[in-house]
């Protein structure tokens, strides 16, 4: 049976990352970025945002640090082009109301594709968006941390490492 993973959200957060949707893997247990293919949480240490790499099941935990996590489309499924047109539409007004409703300093899009949703916008660089889709919320366009993105780690991790001056 596939199940919904619950957000982890508060008010001010430090970073609310937000991925395509869940994976079958995440849905079977419940944790955001579960699959074992998925980069996310060992991306996240090598950048220097936590102290150590945490396992899915902390996911959580990573409230206490001021980072949560969504999703654009809350339905699970092996590959984000099973999300349909409809659920990308109503995905983004839904975050757009999470994100004016628990005001983030930053909120970090995991994967290109995803802020393209929900901005709308056909191009986007990586890092920093020069204007945000809601006023005072900084959009910071990151990898994806897919097992399945061709980019060198270093990389990546070097675009993740630029979260950590927007969040002092």
């Amino acid at each position: 049976m596939v199940k919904l993973v619950d957000d982890h959200l508060a008010e001010d957060l430090k970073i609310l990352f937000v991925g395509f949707n869940p994976s079958i893997r995440s849905s079977e247990c419940g944790h955001h970025y579960a699959n074992p293919n998925n980069r996310f949480w060992k991306i996240l240490f090598e950048a220097g945002l936590t102290p150590r790499k945490y396992e899915p099941e902390e996911d959580a935990k990573l409230l206490e640090s001021g980072y949560g996590f969504t999703n654009i489309v809350e339905r699970p499924t092996k590959a984000a082009d099973e999300i349909t047109r409809e659920e990308y539409q109503k995905g983004k007004e839904i975050l757009k109301q999470k994100i004016v409703r628990y005001r983030p300093k930053v909120v970090c899009f995991v994967g290109k594709g995803v802020y393209q949703e929900y901005s709308g916008r056909k191009s986007a660089p990586w890092g920093k968006q020069m204007e945000p889709v809601v006023p005072g919320v900084i959009d910071f366009v990151a990898p994806s941390s897919s097992g399945l993105v061709r980019m060198k780690m270093a990389e990546i991790v070097d675009i993740y490492r630029r979260l950590l001056p927007e969040i002092k």
